[in-house]
């Protein structure tokens, strides 16, 4: 197969007939609805390939696919079918009947958080699997990956408890009249999850859209759809109910696109990048949707003196280089404090050079690969642009063989705020370190962003660690550690960092509307 551009564009062009019709047969296709994968660790599993519609796998109805990859061999993993405007209409009508008929909406709210729990059961059985499955299609580290899935149990058990504690309250406004709200579900709720943490943020969107008695369709990152579809198969065995919970697995330009405008839709939850979010918001709004998006970020993360180093260190590698960088709260800008800076960089930059990469799948592994090939030449041009600036490369900054989407641990050093590789988010393994002299001088820094995602602190001093954190431009603030999520805790942004919060009691509110009544008392 070769690609040619002619004056009408970029096209495919085949050595041969027999070649056309192979490629044919891949992209349309009768597909089987499972497909039989071998892991590299030994397990063997179906992994669905369909689309999740009224809880059963269907084909697409155009019957095209599309392949995946594993970013540590670039070798295809499977096709699986891929979603149009219509299949997203399908799952709509199913989301929208399922909620107007009340079999979820109305029922005992306690049999909601019962089926969540029971969903949580099925996948904690079955973790290691699922973490392979993530590692597979992610490229992430397999250690990293079984703590996802860990805390997708916790945070499906964390919602469910919210299912019976979803309160209104009655108002006092006088003895003539009887007052009170009630809080009841939104409707049919469109969600678009991203490929940095594929499970984890299915978790983090159904669950309190379920819980509170919505229906949900949902697309899955066209990089990493496997363990979405994988996990759906336990829905129906959880006792939720056929068009409680759909996926529409393709692309952002058409399902995306057709989920954010379609009229039956009541609210768009999105993580992702910021330029996208800004689309989804506009689009949300011609039929005036609610909207929640958890979005991109350019976190600090400081290192003050009085810190313990050796245990900073290692929070700020954590806070770099976990999950390959792909992560939006990456703490990407480290601040030293001027006394300790170079002793502080001095062991960062050995820290980084002891840090494991490479087959995700090796338990001493801590960075798998970056999950694209998009990815990987974003990150490596961005490597090329800070040494074009005039920053310092300390350690990495290359690819690593020649198979597979690796990526050195990358730390710059003499770096400027208007520097590119400061300002803008690269999402991947590859942070700059800045001194400050004081408080002032670093809270300036440290706001200077148009983000304000999360923020990184590493003192012994509680006043300052409170101090600091009060004057941050942040929506979460970890102190003496990082990238340290806890299923309980909101999480969400400032400024174009997003709108709303997952998790905790803030992203339950996210999915319910206010009815207020008021009876005149006879």
């Amino acid at each position: 197969m070769l690609l040619r551009t002619t004056a009408a564009g970029t096209r495919l062009a085949f050595k041969s007939q027999t070649t056309a019709f192979a490629y044919a047969l891949r992209c349309y296709s009768h597909l089987p609805l499972k497909v039989k994968i071998d892991l590299p660790n030994g397990i063997s599993y179906e992994q669905p390939t369909g689309l999740f519609i009224n809880n059963q796998f269907v084909a697409s109805k155009q019957g095209k696919t599309f392949e995946v990859l594993s970013p540590s061999t670039e070798e295809e993993i499977t096709h699986i079918y891929e979603g149009r405007e219509e299949d997203v209409d399908a799952a709509v009508d199913a989301a929208d009947k399922a909620f107007k008929s009340g079999v979820w909406s109305k029922i005992d709210p306690l049999i909601r958080g019962q089926c969540l729990n029971k969903l949580a059961d099925y996948i904690e059985k079955d973790l290691d699997t699922i973490a392979s499955i993530e590692t597979l299609d992610n490229g992430k580290a397999f250690s990293s990956a079984k703590g996802d899935v860990q805390l997708v149990v916790n945070y499906l058990r964390s919602a469910a408890g919210f299912a019976d504690k979803i309160d209104g309250r009655v108002i006092d406004s006088g003895s003539t009249h009887f007052s009170y709200t009630k809080k009841e579900p939104l409707g049919v709720c469109g969600q678009i999850i991203p490929w940095n943490f594929p499970l984890l943020m299915w978790a983090w969107k159904i669950a309190p859209a379920i819980v509170t008695g919505n229906t949900v369709v949902l697309k899955t990152a066209e990089s990493t759809p496997l363990s979405a579809l994988y996990v759906s198969q336990y829905i129906p065995k959880a006792g939720i109910p056929d068009g409680v919970i759909n996926i529409v697995s393709g692309f952002g330009k058409i399902v995306g696109e057709a989920i954010t405008t379609h009229p039956k839709i009541k609210k768009v939850a999105f993580t992702g990048s910021t330029a996208t979010g800004r689309h989804i918001y506009q689009n949300a709004g011609v039929n005036l949707k609610k909207v929640t998006l958890e979005l991109g970020g350019k976190s600090p993360n400081i290192i003050f003196a009085d810190a313990n180093l050796k245990s900073a260190v290692q929070n700020a590698l954590v806070g770099i280089f976990y999950n390959s960088g792909e992560v939006c709260c990456a703490g990407s800008r480290l601040y030293v404090e001027e006394s300790v800076y170079d002793e502080f960089l001095a062991e960062v930059k050995s820290a980084s050079e002891s840090v494991k990469v490479g087959d995700p799948f090796d338990p001493e592994t801590f960075q798998g690969a970056q999950t694209s090939q998009n990815q990987l030449d974003k990150i490596l041009k961005y490597v090329e642009i800070g040494k074009s600036e005039g920053a310092t490369l300390v350690t990495g900054g290359a690819r690593l063989g020649s198979k597979g989407y690796f990526v050195q641990p990358t730390v710059f050093a003499d770096v400027e705020e208007n520097m590119r590789i400061v300002k803008e988010e690269i999402f991947g393994p590859v942070v700059t370190i800045t001194k400050f002299k004081n408080i002032d001088e670093l809270v300036e820094k440290a706001n200077d962003s148009e983000y304000g995602l999360a923020a990184g602190i590493h003192t012994s001093n509680i006043n300052t660690a409170i101090d600091v954190s009060n004057r941050l431009n942040a929506g979460t603030i970890w102190v003496n550690t990082y990238n340290d999520f806890h299923h309980s805790v909101p999480f969400g942004g400032f400024n174009a960092s997003g709108i709303g919060r997952e998790m905790g009691e803030e992203a339950i509110a996210n999915y319910t509307q206010v009815k207020a009544v008021r009876v005149k008392l006879q």
